[in-house]
């Protein structure tokens, strides 16, 4: 199939054109470049939700639930499920793992796994272009669940419209140790299990970090609380998030968001561009492992290593 067929397919919503492209961008294919910028230009019509949390706080669950709200309202819904992966085979561990069995025969809902590779073409670009994918093929509501409350994972939900952060009741030191970096993206916090002992304590301890959390745009983080394998409160977490996402709506506030999510976006395709000019001049990937040897023998230090790979870059572009 040509470029141009696929990105055609893919904006006329076909599900496995979608899948393929998504394929394309997640492998760094040729012709990847030409097919996401051909998307660009036809994104900014979806709901793009990140919702992350610590293992085991029932995300899946959540997804499923609020994917099948969406579905009863008729909405086209996108599932991005960022799963973590080897740091040596770069697959995903959790990638074969059966999710949301009902959803996954609904024809308007598409879901996808992907890896968190820490590889060209790192897991925080290629998820953002799977979901500008998704967007283009017109699914309104697009989730994107990620595995953990890492870096990579912060720097996904900041381009998401609205961030949702999952605990469950009893995780105290975790609510304490995760504020540094969840506080200033989470948008709305949900207290998932919201029938476990311990609940109510757990949202003071959240009451209490985020009176102290000051943010820019003045919004005021609500508390939500679930039981989402009853479907508990999920009607009041997609009203939640459709309130944030009205808040976004003033003209200013809108675009210094966007300003900074573009900015973001440049970086990061900036840094793959130069990573992959560093190591693909003539015997770039020897000299890579035989530095890697010296590193790893105590021979070399790490920061000199990277000077010669910038060198030799440098050499090869002239």
């Amino acid at each position: 199939m040509s470029s141009q067929a696929l990105i055609d397919r893919v904006i006329a919503g076909d599900a496995m054109a979608v899948a393929r492209a998504i394929s394309k961008v997640e492998d760094g294919s040729a012709d990847a470049s030409t097919l996401m910028k051909e998307v660009f230009p036809r994104t900014g019509r979806s709901l793009v939700i990140g919702i992350t949390g610590a293992p085991g706080a029932g995300k899946s669950t959540l997804v499923d639930k609020l994917a099948g709200f969406y579905r009863k309202q008729g909405d086209r819904v996108g599932i991005i499920a960022v799963d973590p992966s080897s740091p040596f085979s770069g697959g995903a561990i959790l990638g074969d793992r059966i999710r949301m069995q009902t959803l996954s025969l609904d024809k308007s809902v598409f879901i996808r796994s992907m890896a968190t590779r820490g590889n060209l073409g790192g897991l925080a670009r290629g998820t953002v272009d799977a979901v500008a994918i998704l967007d283009a093929a017109g699914y309104q509501k697009i989730l994107v669940e990620t595995v953990g409350v890492g870096q990579d994972e912060v720097e996904i939900v900041k381009t998401a419209d609205v961030c949702v952060v999952v605990l469950v009741p009893g995780m105290g030191d975790d609510v304490q140790t995760m504020k540094a970096g969840i506080m200033e993206i989470g948008d709305i916090f949900v207290i998932n299990k919201a029938d476990r002992e311990g609940v109510l304590r757990t949202e003071k301890e959240l009451q209490a970090l985020l009176s102290l959390a000051v943010r820019e745009d003045e919004w005021q983080s609500p508390i939500i609380k679930t039981v989402a394998t009853e479907n508990q409160g999920i009607a009041d977490l997609a009203e939640a998030i459709e309130q944030r996402r009205a808040s976004q709506l003033i003209p200013a506030a809108s675009s210094e968001r966007r300003q900074a999510i573009a900015r973001w976006r440049i970086l990061e395709l900036l840094r793959e561009q130069l990573l992959a000019e560093a190591l693909h001049g003539d015997g770039a990937h020897e000299k890579l492992e035989k530095l890697a040897a010296e590193v790893a023998a105590k021979q070399r230090d790490p920061y000199s290593a990277v000077e010669e790979l910038l060198k030799a870059s440098v050499v090869s572009r002239q």
